[in-house]
């Protein structure tokens, strides 16, 4: 793979001047999307699309062509050689091979689009992996409220529906919070935010869950209990915060997201009642205001009487995806140089030392790809030891770490657990895991030849 390429795999890509500059250029395409047939003239994408899509892959597609480049489509995958067994990583490899200069992928595994970046040679754009991440559609969400509220910074916005499945909503989440808008979640009972992007939330971005009186949203909070997350501190929430929860007075937007039913275990049923918008639940006086905005498809989660009220936009947020994935497409493929600085991205991604792969997620791709790809672990801190799939993002389950030179595990809370390197780090559920793949707690002797596993510091 070429180290120089630029990817979109995570919002955490771009930096938020990058994507407020991409914004300045998506208005400007927007003015006539005619007039850039010369950006990408001669240059080809490619549309692999394991899982269906009509408004992301037909809005890339859209967006590629009025650039003046060409289009590739695989709009379904099982009609493809992965139907045969072919890996995702041989289809990147041949497709980013002289085919096309950049793919847009679509995958039902967590993490396949950071695998398809370790085996192309062009750029690759997430266009969803499962449950994960889909930062185009939060790049166009934001740039719809950008267009309709002129900010994103303190701007009080509410999500709704299925939150726990909704890879749009992780995506936007932590954009949002990257942007210090106030975020009021109103999940379905049952498909609550996932807890390993709440615990993301709070370390990484400084946001305070806590939870929220929805008593002036009316019924829309009546079926469930309502977080509010707030860049705020918790010492500065006390002084506005009652025994109710902090109190949500008024509300800039509402994103509602349907029911990911393809996504649902045998364990998931929905509640009788789904939480719906209509203009009688957007009647409270707090919600006067909010411009309506959904990702689509829609189900049953917004009425039709809503379609023609001004504060709808889902429509006109769709309609949008176009001049901002032109945008999108012109960075990457090196057509459009930003002048703002680029994101930090901390890609020090090390594989797990030996034993069996710790990752829990049973759709992530680390265990659905069964070839081409090593199991790797982000180091989130040392003290106590924890590790996060390079992936899909959930926590490594484990109490227990061990270095794979000594064959001696520790307590991931223990001062000797945080000498040991990153890349000699194995990680176990359990001590019976540890002592059968032959891990004791008293030290080995060192083998000839073999230095002994140094001091180091306590930080990551």
């Amino acid at each position: 793979m070429n180290a120089g390429i630029r990817h979109l795999v995570s919002i955490d890509d771009l930096s938020l001047p990058e994507i407020l500059e991409l914004f300045q250029h998506a208005k400007d395409y927007a003015q006539d999307l005619r007039a850039h047939s010369h950006v990408a003239r001669g240059l080809i994408s490619a549309s692999l699309f394991y899982e269906a899509s009509t408004r992301t892959r037909l809005s890339f597609e859209s967006s590629m062509l009025r650039l003046g480049g060409g289009v590739l489509t695989a709009a379904d995958m099982r009609l493809s050689s992965a139907s045969k067994g072919e890996s995702l990583a041989d289809t990147v490899r041949v497709v980013s091979g002289s085919y096309a200069d950049i793919i847009v992928l679509r995958h039902a595994s967590e993490g396949a689009a950071q695998l398809a970046t370790e085996y192309s040679n062009v750029p690759v754009i997430n266009a969803g992996d499962g449950s994960h991440e889909h930062p185009t559609q939060t790049l166009c969400d934001l740039y719809n409220l950008w267009i309709e509220r002129g900010r994103i910074e303190g701007l009080h916005v509410m999500l709704a529906g299925d939150l726990r499945y909704s890879r749009t909503i992780h995506s936007f989440v932590y954009a949002l919070a990257r942007f210090g808008a106030n975020i009021v979640c109103l999940p379905t009972p049952g498909f609550e935010l996932p807890p390993y992007v709440v615990q993301r939330l709070r370390e990484e971005f400084g946001v305070e869950p806590v939870r929220a009186d929805g008593e002036k949203l009316g019924e829309l909070a009546r079926s469930c209990d309502a977080m509010y997350l707030t860049p705020q501190k918790p010492h500065q929430l006390s002084l506005f915060t009652d025994a109710k929860g902090i109190s949500v007075e008024h509300v800039d937007a509402v994103y509602m997201t349907r029911p990911q039913t393809e996504r649902y275990t045998s364990a998931d049923t929905l509640p009788p009642r789904p939480m719906s918008l209509s203009k009688q639940t957007l009647s409270r006086e707090s919600l006067r205001d909010a411009v309506v905005m959904h990702p689509l498809p829609r189900r049953d989660e917004i009425s039709s009487d809503l379609d023609e009220d001004p504060r709808s936009i889902y429509f006109k947020q769709a309609a949008r995806g176009v001049p901002i994935r032109m945008a999108i497409l012109a960075l990457l493929l090196g057509r459009l140089e930003l002048s703002a600085p680029r994101a930090e991205v901390d890609v020090r991604y090390h594989p797990v030392a030996l034993g069996e792969n710790p990752c829990p997620n049973p759709t992530c791709i680390s265990r659905t790809e069964n070839r081409h790809v090593t199991a790797r672990y982000k180091l989130a801190s040392r003290f106590p030891v924890r590790g996060f799939c390079a992936y899909c993002s959930q926590e490594l389950p484990a109490r227990w770490v061990g270095c794979s030179t000594t064959g001696v595990y520790h307590e991931r809370e223990s001062a000797a657990a945080r000498q040991i390197r990153p890349d000699h780090l194995v990680f176990f559920r359990d001590e019976a895991q540890a002592h059968a793949l032959g891990f004791t707690t008293v030290a080995k002797p060192v083998p000839p030849g073999v230095e002994p596993e140094p001091a180091r510091a306590a930080g990551v």
